[in-house]
């Protein structure tokens, strides 16, 4: 199972819309993927419809290890390869429970060893905050992709997320390196980029080279419109806005031949 943490550290930098829709693509392409809303605030959980009754289990449970793997595994109505592991309020409270651990960078990486030859691919959707449930999230990771906005705040965020992984890389935290870079909310007028998103993508690609920045994510309500909808951009007929998350699976594609172990 290869494990992406979708990460970035600041709010509004398109976590949970990338997480999203790369979780369909990839179910769509024949991928058994799980999906992890480790965002306390929830939203993967809420734009993939589960509704969750009060004593049902979620993230906080299986970190916990106070239920089992299996009932912590939501099948979605995305995709029957599709399935997530939920976040709900009370995600919160296991900050401290983490900090005490004694292992929580490391521990859910250990939570999900059961399911690793079940899925092929895991798609977390971290926190917007340096938290332990951020650090827990890098820690489990095999790779990481940053949205950030095409901003000066997005360019913030990125320098501030790479300087995260290399504090954790240099404590043996974490083996994850960086697969992308995914600018979000690019901005243009016509067939013209705004000074600013340019200038946000140039710094980008200054870095962090050239090869790991992707195809942008241009500001546009389509991918608003495909989450409340509960659908692909490819199924609402614009299928061009795909093509970021059609470059970053053929990214995953060459991480999966990697990591697959020769018979």
């Amino acid at each position: 199972m290869l494990t992406i943490a979708i990460s970035s550290l600041s709010g509004g930098q398109g976590k949970t819309t990338a997480a999203l829709m790369l979780g369909r693509l990839l179910s769509r392409q024949g991928y058994p993927t799980l999906m992890i809303d480790a965002d306390p605030q929830h939203n993967l959980t809420t734009y993939l419809d589960l509704d969750l009754e009060d004593n049902q289990p979620t993230l906080l449970e299986f970190l916990k290890k106070s239920v089992s793997v299996e009932d912590s595994i939501y099948p979605t109505a995305s995709n029957d390869n599709l399935f997530l592991i939920p976040a709900d309020d009370q995600l919160d409270t296991v900050q401290d429970y983490l900090s005490n651990s004694g292992v929580g960078a490391t521990l859910l990486k250990r939570r999900l060893e059961p399911v690793a030859e079940t899925f092929q691919v895991c798609i977390i959707d971290a926190p917007p905050q340096r938290s332990q449930i951020c650090l827990t999230v890098i820690g489990a990771a095999d790779t990481l992709v940053v949205p950030v906005e095409a901003s000066v705040k997005g360019y913030g965020s990125l320098v501030r997320t790479l300087d995260l992984l290399q504090t954790l890389q240099d404590v043996g935290a974490t083996d994850a390196q960086v697969l992308g870079i995914l600018p979000f909310r690019d901005r243009w007028i016509g067939n013209t980029q705004t000074q600013e998103s340019r200038s946000a993508v140039d710094g980008m690609r200054e870095e962090v080279g050239e090869d790991l920045v992707l195809p942008s994510i241009r500001e546009s309500e389509r991918y608003k419109q495909a989450i409340n909808r509960r659908s692909t951009l490819g199924d609402l007929g614009y299928h061009e806005l795909e093509y970021p998350f059609e470059v970053l699976i053929e990214k995953i594609s060459q991480r999966l031949k990697i990591k697959k172990p020769k018979k």
